[in-house]
């Protein structure tokens, strides 16, 4: 048991470092002003969102674009909120913003890739630019998105999502736990095998979307809008996929106000990884179980087995160490550190957050926007 947990934690920490020094390969994007040329089709699925509209609305409003070069696309799917007034509010307000409300047709089990399909059916304009409706969106998105088009003539780019700050551990938790995915996605980018990316910051070619028939061979997962098209777009396009490595395009999003909410949508996101099409990302998503069960079953041992003890403390150090380095990397470009502080008590309970996640994806059910899915 002991050498196979040391294999285990030396795969892991291997990918780790891999991941540090990706993170590092990945050039800094710098606004050069370029000339607006491209238009894109901002679309946002949002399902009983009145409380985040607002918010949201007022960053797309403050967008340095050219208003005739972007469309905005806001998918109701379906809510039982009182949204219209705060459209209807918003939209006499900033008439010379080309907004339209349109109703997400169902067509699959999946609420999402349906409002996003529907919006791409009626979108006017060449890229199609995603984000979530409770995000807030920085002024040069667009700018910078049309800028690394024409520098690297790309046809899929994924860029950074950050939380706002909260106060509670569990926000804390959260973004210590979103943060090294941020790091985990910017470092497999880095060595040029992507493993992630998120639908709250994404831009991507309408054209080659439609050839490569979108979501088409995952539309019995709910989610999964992001990953599943990223891997279809790299399979065909792999030296036009890229990461915009920019704090200017970073996205603000929201965590879970609290652990129910969090923990489905965890079962949500985990649920999805065993139907990735990459090798490298069902690799990295089991070592990642196995060196936090590896961590957790050397604890239980070393409790009741002092011989144990060493092994433990040595492989537990080792995983903390290197998951730090590659966390306070990406809180510091995210200028979003104050989470660091509660490292240490997180690092304690990761181990058991992880396998429970892991065991429970497998086979529980989850709730989504106030729908229940299956695995």
């Amino acid at each position: 048991m002991i050498y196979l947990s040391i294999l285990i934690s030396i795969i892991y920490l291997a990918l780790i470092i891999v991941f540090i020094i990706g993170f590092e390969k990945i050039d800094l994007l710098k606004n050069n002003n370029k000339t607006p040329k491209n238009r894109f089709s901002i679309i946002i699925a949002f399902r009983n969102e009145a409380h985040n509209l607002p918010n949201l609305l007022q960053s797309l409003s403050a967008l340095n674009y050219p208003s005739e070069l972007f469309e905005i696309l806001l998918v109701n799917d379906d809510s039982q909120d009182n949204f219209k007034p705060i459209l209807e509010a918003f939209t006499k307000q900033h008439q010379h913003l080309n907004l339209r409300v349109i109703q997400s047709r169902r067509k699959t089990n999946s609420p999402k890739k349906d409002a996003i399909n529907t919006a791409i059916n009626l979108s006017n304009f060449e890229w199609i630019a995603t984000t979530d409706a409770d995000c807030a969106i920085p002024a040069s998105w667009l700018q910078l998105f049309n800028q690394f088009i024409e520098d690297e003539q790309l046809v899929f780019m994924g860029a950074l999502v950050k939380f706002s700050a909260q106060k509670s551990f569990l926000h804390h938790f959260q973004q210590l736990n979103f943060t090294s995915l941020m790091g985990s996605t910017l470092g497999g980018f880095g060595i040029g095998s992507p493993i992630m990316c998120n639908g709250a910051n994404l831009c991507y070619n309408k054209a080659a979307f439609l050839k490569l028939k979108g979501f088409d061979g995952n539309t019995n997962i709910a989610s999964g809008d992001d990953v599943f098209l990223m891997e279809k777009m790299f399979k065909s396009y792999q030296n036009k996929v890229k990461f915009l490595k920019s704090e200017a395009a970073i996205v603000e999003s929201k965590s879970e106000n609290t652990w129910k909410l969090f923990i489905n949508q965890q079962i949500r996101w985990a649920s999805k990884s065993a139907s990735y099409k990459s090798f490298f990302s069902k690799f990295v998503g089991i070592v990642v179980f196995l060196e936090n069960l590896t961590v957790l079953v050397l604890g239980i041992f070393a409790f009741f087995f002092p011989e144990f003890w060493m092994s433990f403390m040595l492989i537990f150090a080792l995983k903390v160490i290197a998951d730090f380095v590659l966390i306070a990397q990406t809180a510091l470009f995210l200028k979003n550190t104050k989470s660091l502080k509660y490292y240490l008590p997180v690092s304690l309970l990761y181990p058991f957050f992880i396998v429970f996640i892991g065991c429970l994806s497998t086979f529980k059910t989850y709730n989504w926007k106030g729908r229940n899915f299956k695995k």
